[in-house]
């Protein structure tokens, strides 16, 4: 009998990519939805059930049979108050995935920074010990900026890089590891298919650490672009937000909280879940890119 995997956030970013790679695998997957009505009508080949990770309610007939749940919802984009939502929805989570009889969590979070965590992150890390406190095995994966089309973080930077000049606040100098998006997807299939008794971390860093910076050049070199810029110190990651509701296109609310979190390093520090994937080669940043870069245009 296949491992039955419930896949929240099936309908999201990574979640969409995601289905394929599980479905490939051999997974049975049942994918989650608030309106599992407009998603059918969407993906009609796809097994849909309704989950409102903020109604309790739902999650015994969602969890029902299930082996392993892989959690990708956040509430930062409907949200004020964000992180208490996430909070409540993560203790609700595991109380139901524990009632169910489930064996396994697998939760994609954001990386540890060096410095004291953002709003933004903090929420997530707090999502992940949530999660692994309770009685089911969970793994909590670690990503930094994923490189894809559809991710807030990349299109924030594929916007600035190409403005023909830009200011640049102190936070560009932090450091972090951007992951391609397919990289991203085979580590949630792969820990879907690792049975564990015990919760871990495991961060997804990718192969090169770049400044944001470095990002932004290397964005603008693929583009032919030389942008200007002029470095102004003093503007915090607060400040410095405000110009971005007018240089790019991805939500605001969602970019200032990114942003917000760029006030240190944000490089792996626990176990690297690469090192457990025999043979798996990272994709290089500029791979990685290009393929964002096509997406965009179709």
């Amino acid at each position: 009998m296949s491992t039955r995997v419930l896949l929240t956030g099936a309908t999201g970013f990574v979640g969409s990519r995601l289905y394929p790679a599980l479905i490939s695998a051999g997974f049975d997957v049942r994918c989650s939805s608030r309106d599992p009505t407009a998603a059918r009508a969407r993906l009609p080949d796809r097994e849909w059930v309704r989950l409102d990770v903020e109604d309790a309610r739902t999650m015994p007939d969602a969890l029902a049979d299930v082996d392993v749940v892989v959690y990708l919802v956040h509430s930062i984009a409907t949200h004020t108050d964000y992180a208490q939502i996430e909070h409540e929805s993560a203790v609700a989570l595991r109380a139901a995935a524990a009632a169910a009889g489930c064996r396994h969590v697998v939760y994609l979070g954001g990386v540890e920074p060096e410095g004291p965590p953002s709003h933004h992150l903090r929420s997530r890390l707090n999502t992940g010990e949530t999660l692994r406190g309770g009685d089911v095995p969970t793994t909590e994966l670690r990503a930094g900026m994923i490189v894809g089309h559809g991710s807030e973080s990349w299109q924030i930077c594929r916007d600035l890089a190409r403005l023909p000049a830009m200011v640049l606040p102190q936070w560009l100098k932090t450091r972090s590891q951007p992951v391609a998006i397919d990289d991203v997807v085979a580590a949630v299939a792969f820990a879907v298919g690792q049975p564990t008794d015990t919760s871990r971390i495991c961060d997804l860093p990718g192969p090169e650490v770049m400044s944001a910076r470095e990002i932004l050049e290397r964005i603008a070199g693929a583009k032919g672009c030389h942008p200007l810029m002029v470095e102004v110190p003093f503007l915090t990651p607060r400040l410095s937000s405000y110009w971005l509701r007018f240089t790019t296109r991805a939500d605001y609310g969602i970019a200032r909280e990114l942003i917000a979190g760029l006030t240190s390093d944000l490089i792996a520090r626990h176990p690297v879940l690469w090192e457990q994937m025999e043979q798996f080669e990272l994709t290089p940043f500029e791979q990685a890119m290009a393929r964002a870069e096509r997406e965009a245009l179709t």
